[in-house]
């Protein structure tokens, strides 16, 4: 636990050093783009099912209704000029170092459900995966990101909890940066 909370600390302040540049510009992009901030904050549910505010570059329109983006509809229609660009290529994620260095969040866990997902938080409490802090990507995220139901993604998240060590994070690290590079699973 020591282990993995040192890494997220290291891995964020090199990352504000190798991302602070491409992170202001695409504050100003979003800013120039579309009305409204650049961050967007979303109520997220954190470790034990406790809420926390988590920041992304805003992609969608400042007048979208707060729900997961697949129930949307036609999620297309609220995306900003460049928010389907920032979400393929998950530049939209970057501000979320920020929770990782306040402890709200790992580079490596389920990802946060938004506060209104019941079925999710139920289904991820059932088998104790609220018990981890989430992460900026994780196994479910490698395996399907926003293409997996909810018992897919819970099933995954649960195996997480069961294999989760260093070796095991480094894994799901790289094949996240192999995903990106490939925008593979991302709804617009």
């Amino acid at each position: 636990m020591l282990l993995k909370r040192a890494c997220d600390v290291a891995g964020v302040l090199l990352a504000l050093v190798v991302f602070a540049v491409p992170m202001a510009i695409v504050a100003l992009a979003v800013r120039a783009t579309s009305k409204g901030p650049a961050l967007y904050w979303s109520q997220r549910v954190g470790r034990d099912n406790r809420l926390f505010s988590m920041p992304k570059f805003r992609t969608m329109l400042t007048d979208t209704p707060v729900v997961a983006t697949h129930l949307l509809g036609d999620a297309k229609k609220h995306l900003t000029p460049i928010g389907s660009f920032l979400r393929k290529t998950s530049l939209d994620e970057l501000p979320q170092l920020w929770c990782i260095l306040k402890g709200d969040m790992s580079f490596v866990g389920p990802r946060p459900a938004l506060f209104n997902q019941d079925d999710l938080i139920a289904a991820r409490t059932a088998r104790n995966v609220h018990s981890l802090l989430p992460g900026l990507t994780g196994w479910a995220q490698v395996n399907g990101r926003d293409e997996l139901a909810i018992p897919e993604k819970v099933a995954l998240d649960a195996e997480y909890l069961r294999r989760r060590s260093f070796l095991f994070d480094l894994r799901i690290l790289g094949l996240t940066a192999i995903k990106v590079l490939g925008a593979a699973g991302v709804q617009h």
